[in-house]
């Protein structure tokens, strides 16, 4: 059975690679979009707060073994490219766990 759940994320962006990550996302590589896709995550979008620089990413993910998914992706050859533009672009946040880029927040209220 395939299961919905919302999640959000959140890191910092640092502030001389602003406008390099906008051009990256600007035109996003098809290929990352498909993966993105295939990997059962849907309505994907990032927000941006300026002048603190904090990236909130939320999605919708819909398979049934997140764990999984994400492991698929991680070894998508195209997913690792792009991961090392955008990566160097990124500031975890300084409360992180080790090895953690994208910090999960918890989901406290929803509307439907």
């Amino acid at each position: 059975m395939t299961q919905s759940e919302r999640m959000g994320w959140v890191i910092g962006l640092k502030p001389e690679k602003v406008a390099e990550y906008r051009a990256l996302h600007a035109d996003a590589w098809p290929q990352i979009l498909a993966k993105i896709s295939q990997c059962n995550i849907r309505n994907y979008t990032i927000f941006l707060r300026e002048p603190e620089n904090l990236l909130f990413a939320y999605w919708e993910y819909v398979g049934t073994d997140f764990d999984a998914d994400m492991e698929r992706m991680k070894e998508h050859d195209k997913t690792q490219e792009w991961w090392a533009l955008t990566g160097p672009c990124q500031a975890p946040l300084a409360t992180g766990k080790p090895d953690e880029q994208w910090a999960r927040l918890e989901e406290i209220f929803h509307l439907k």
